[in-house]
């Protein structure tokens, strides 16, 4: 098995042949020298400088893609080495949370990786496309906040929720049969999913060889669920925040922001590696990020942070969503931050360089990734809320979840993301706008018109017939095609 995993891994991470010997060393590594290297800091940072002169160098050798979108993806890769390393400087302190990654959750997940080449060669022999890379699962809507402007419409009357067996069995597809080893688990909140008696860190403990990053506000996280997280070992919690207190308690509730301060404290204690879940909106647009905002989270223990402007689905709302000027301020900060401090962020939109465009619906050019929500409807994206089909049904007649990316509505989508990116052969799609639905609305909506997905709830199925909701989305595109089409053609195609 040893060639297959390091085969596997280095595809995911791009190394090349010269650093072979030292990343197989690593990849094949016992568990006994993999608490070795919790204690070797001068060893790990000597792989870390490895694998960051190889991202560089791999980057800047592939000349399809603008020489600064390559840059861009660098320097994202080099932030996320500086946040694996933190991680790993805290865990080894903690014999828990050691143990648990050096005797269970890191072994599996190299068995797993070692077989993502033939899993994945699987799937394009059948599918004719390589698979997605992940998924991002709900699998429940119940939620025990009301904030203002949800996305998903949780609260604590929303009971939808996914049998433990679908949900176990969507993963194990994922692994099995896309070569998947990163799950993302949202909600509602994720740590009051209950079914059959089982909860999320059942999930986490029976698909060791998958890493899940779970967004949650934090208000259940006690120092006996932050040693549960520990014992689990392959869950990063993302706190849910809005700011400083004053925004987070006005979106979700007086002295909220107390309590996922405390999660935090909690979390370090056991030595779990946690993040931060930012949603900006036009009232907090304006610190999300900034130095001030990153460095304070960052003090607490937070690796890194996931940056949602907000949509306009769910209890959202157009008077929320950050203007266009807003959002160009915020690319900016963000890059400055990730660049020149090395902080590893995220922003869904405005990091869509670092992923070359948007890859919802599975995006057959690889990379991809689908949404499936508490009713089992799979969406191309969280923030699309219409469906291409529904795991419940396909289960029930003999399916596999990987059909879905066959319908009419995910296939549309996906050559608008080829056609976006290429014209004659020749590079031009911006991909520092890079969503169909938020971006290209005219586009989402001719295809949403031709294929006829399901809406997934009311406010979705009116917003189809809403004129003065197309005109207002069609307006704010033209805003940010004003302020972020000559930026592209400056920075990345060098063009004036």
């Amino acid at each position: 098995m040893g060639k297959a995993v390091a085969s596997g891994a280095r595809r995911m991470i791009s190394v090349d042949r010269a650093d072979s010997f030292a990343f197989d060393k690593l990849i094949h590594a016992s568990p006994a020298t993999i608490e070795r290297l919790f204690d070797n800091s001068a060893l790990r940072s000597a792989i870390g400088k490895v694998f960051e002169w190889s991202s560089r160098r791999s980057a800047l050798a592939l000349k399809e893609y603008p020489r600064q979108v390559q840059l861009d993806k660098f320097h994202i890769t080099r932030s996320l080495i500086k946040a694996l390393n933190a991680a790993i400087d805290n865990a080894r302190e903690h014999p828990v949370m050691r143990a648990s990654l050096s005797h269970r959750v890191l072994p599996a997940m190299f068995e797993a990786i070692g077989k993502i080449g033939e899993r994945e060669a699987g799937f394009a022999k059948r599918y004719g496309f390589p698979p997605p890379r992940f998924l991002v699962l709900s699998p429940s809507q119940f939620c025990n906040l009301h904030c203002t402007g949800c996305y998903a419409n949780s609260d604590a009357a929303s009971r939808k929720s996914l049998s433990f067996e679908t949900v176990d069995r969507i993963i194990s597809e994922k692994t099995e049969k896309w070569g998947g080893v990163f799950t993302v688990i949202s909600g509602g909140e994720p740590l009051l999913y209950k079914s059959d008696g089982k909860t999320i860190f059942d999930l986490a403990l029976k698909h060791q060889d998958n890493y899940f990053l779970m967004y949650t506000n934090g208000t259940l996280i006690d120092a006996e669920m932050a040693r549960r997280f520990a014992e689990v070992g392959n869950i990063t919690p993302a706190i849910s925040v809005e700011g400083f207190e004053a925004e987070t308690d006005a979106r979700r509730g007086t002295g909220v922001f107390a309590q996922a301060i405390h999660a935090m404290e909690y979390l370090r204690a056991q030595g779990v590696p946690f993040g931060v879940s930012l949603t900006a909106t036009r009232e907090n647009a304006d610190i999300i990020p900034s130095k001030k905002l990153v460095e304070f989270y960052t003090e607490l223990g937070a690796l890194y942070f996931w940056i949602f402007q907000l949509m306009p689905i769910g209890r959202a709302s157009l008077d929320l969503v950050p203007t266009a000027q807003q959002r160009l301020d915020m690319y900016t900060r963000m890059f400055e931050l990730v660049e020149r401090d090395r902080y590893f962020i995220a922003d869904f939109w405005n990091s869509g360089t670092m992923s070359n465009g948007c890859i919802s619906a599975g995006s057959m050019r690889g990379g991809g990734y689908l949404y499936i929500d508490w009713a089992g409807n799979v969406t191309p994206c969280v923030f699309n809320p219409y469906a291409g089909g529904n795991v419940n049904e396909i289960y029930a007649r003999g399916g596999e979840l990987g059909e879905v990316l066959l319908s009419p509505y995910f296939e549309a989508i996906q050559r608008w993301q080829s056609d976006y990116a290429l014209k004659d052969g020749k590079f031009e799609g911006n991909w520092v706008l890079p969503c169909p639905m938020r971006d290209h609305y005219a586009n989402m909506l001719a295809i949403l018109q031709e294929t006829k997905p399901t809406p997934t709830d009311e406010t979705s199925a009116r917003a189809l017939e809403d004129r003065e909701f197309h005109k207002a989305m069609l307006s704010y595109d033209r805003e940010l095609e004003a302020l972020f089409g000559p930026l592209w053609k400056k920075k990345y195609l060098k063009r004036a």
